[in-house]
């Protein structure tokens, strides 16, 4: 499995040049996905790994990647009426193709039910994982992205509802022109259900866009909606400036908060790993209108780099901008936490990784230091706990692989709305690999508030799961399991 996973590795990277992380050659050819409905006898993360480098952390990111990436969401819901939290991540099989695998955990019984093996996406990349939603009536949907345009995306639904044991997949459509056509691409999915008005989905798709010294691929941002999963809208773009953008969203109480970076447009290759300024817009009205934090209604696509939805300029600071998580906080005002850094490579010289908080407080953006981390990549979860603190799961901590993605985990709170953080409790400690890419649940009990997988950060290796609940108790998902629901057992601190 090692030599194969290596062989598998090496065909993606080659495919990439030094700078298109995000890119594939288009002469590549990539099987079509498999539906599988299979159970998987343990729960085994993908490992995966971007831009190589001739540094001694061997690669740009990488790791155990099965929560990857901060622009997926949810891939973890709490289902109060069966008292079940639902997740999906990234599995992987013998060949080290990515699976859609999904689980749950049951709060009564206090077990874990043993993976269904959805699909196989018959590619390694990890920005291939999935995302998922679970509608009124209980069905389960898994979105499964596809990074690029080369390889296709796939939304399947539980064929019964609140159960994981088989999937089908559904034909979908959106609006071109006013003319039902196949969806079969998007990237970086975001999506969210309502009762009343159904799904409404945040995403990337790429544009060729003419620049001064040629043509480039670029990400744009933009957003659709669907009654019933199957026929969607139009795809309306949010914002396409320079090089494009990354998302991160969040949705309660009918609204939907979504915050995004920018790629300037460079000559070379850079422009993807340059990643600057803070921005912020919501819709409360299911994509109708969007509005600035102040709420005043923005005008879309935004093209500009200088415009009202603007948190702050960080291109002028010289700093790069990673987003990590949004929330809503007990007023329903957005909360945004993302790093900061010197540069893209990996090591000290891009010192500080610093973990910033901004937070709405109805008249300007309060903007705060959290703590500091070695990977541009240490990606973390903010969430209120039931005693209303502010809480932060995730990397901060230097991990046995340092300056590589990950490290060990740990929750910070905050009483004070996001004034002043603390380290409540470090999670994990003396692992062998790094923790990486802590996610909340969409809807949370407090037995399970964030879940994790780990991986070694230079080469590739096992990734395991884990959870943590709101003690800050972490348990490991069974690598191995010979029934079909395990009771999980908390996970000792070495």
């Amino acid at each position: 499995m090692y030599f194969q996973k290596i062989a598998k590795i090496l065909t993606c990277l080659c495919l990439m040049g030094p700078g298109l992380q995000a890119q594939v050659h288009p002469d590549a050819q990539f099987a079509e996905g498999i539906l599988l409905n299979e159970k998987l006898d343990g729960f085994r993360g993908i490992w995966y790994a971007n831009q190589p480098n001739k540094s001694e952390f061997v690669y740009k990111y990488g790791g155990g990647l099965g929560t990857y990436t901060a622009n997926h969401n949810p891939l973890a819901i709490y289902a109060e009426s069966v008292k079940k939290t639902f997740f999906c991540y990234g599995a992987e099989n013998e060949a080290g193709s990515l699976i859609y695998a999904i689980s749950y955990f049951d709060h009564n019984s206090q077990t874990v039910a043993q993976p269904t093996a959805i699909f196989d996406k018959k590619t390694n990349d990890a920005h291939d994982n999935p995302a998922m939603s679970i509608d009124s009536d209980g069905y389960i949907w898994i979105f499964g992205t596809s990074h690029g345009i080369w390889r296709p995306s796939y939304i399947l639904k539980s064929k019964y509802p609140y159960e994981i044991n088989e999937f089908e997949q559904v034909e979908v459509t959106k609006l071109v022109n006013g003319e039902a056509t196949i969806m079969d691409n998007f990237s970086y999915l975001q999506v969210y259900h309502s009762p009343e008005k159904g799904f409404i989905g945040l995403f990337t798709h790429y544009v060729d866009k003419q620049f001064e010294s040629g043509k480039k691929m670029t990400r744009v941002i933009a957003w659709m909606k669907s009654k019933d999963g199957k026929n969607w809208s139009e795809w309306k773009d949010i914002a396409s400036i320079d090089e494009g953008h990354y998302q991160t969203s969040f949705f309660s109480n009918g609204k939907l908060s979504t915050s995004f970076n920018y790629h300037p447009y460079t000559k070379g290759d850079i422009g993807l790993n340059y990643r600057t300024n803070l921005y912020y817009l919501a819709t409360e009205d299911y994509g109708n209108s969007w509005k600035s934090a102040d709420g005043k209604i923005i005008n879309l696509p935004l093209t500009e780099e200088m415009n009202a939805a603007l948190v702050r300029d960080y291109r002028s600071e010289g700093l790069l901008v990673y987003i990590n998580d949004v929330m809503h906080d007990e007023n329903g005002y957005p909360v945004i936490l993302y790093i900061t850094s010197k540069g893209f490579d990996p090591g000290p010289e891009n010192n500080p990784r610093t973990w910033n908080l901004a937070s709405w407080n109805g008249n300007q953006w309060d903007l705060s230091k959290v703590t500091e981390s070695d990977s541009n990549y240490d990606m973390g979860s903010i969430f209120i706990d039931k005693s209303g603190d502010w809480v932060i799961v995730g990397p901060t901590e230097p991990g046995p692989q340092k300056f590589n993605t990950g490290g060990e985990m740990a929750m910070w709170k905050s009483k004070d709305k996001g004034k002043t953080w603390k380290l409540h409790k470090q999670l994990t400690r003396n692992s062998e690999q790094n923790h990486s890419y802590a996610r909340k649940p969409l809807l949370m009990h407090p037995d399970f508030v964030a879940f994790w997988a780990d991986g070694h950060g230079r080469k590739p290796s096992e990734s395991r799961l884990y959870f943590t609940n709101s003690k800050g108790q972490v348990f490991q998902l069974p690598w191995k399991m010979e029934s079909e629901f395990v009771r999980v057992s908390r996970m000792k601190m070495k």
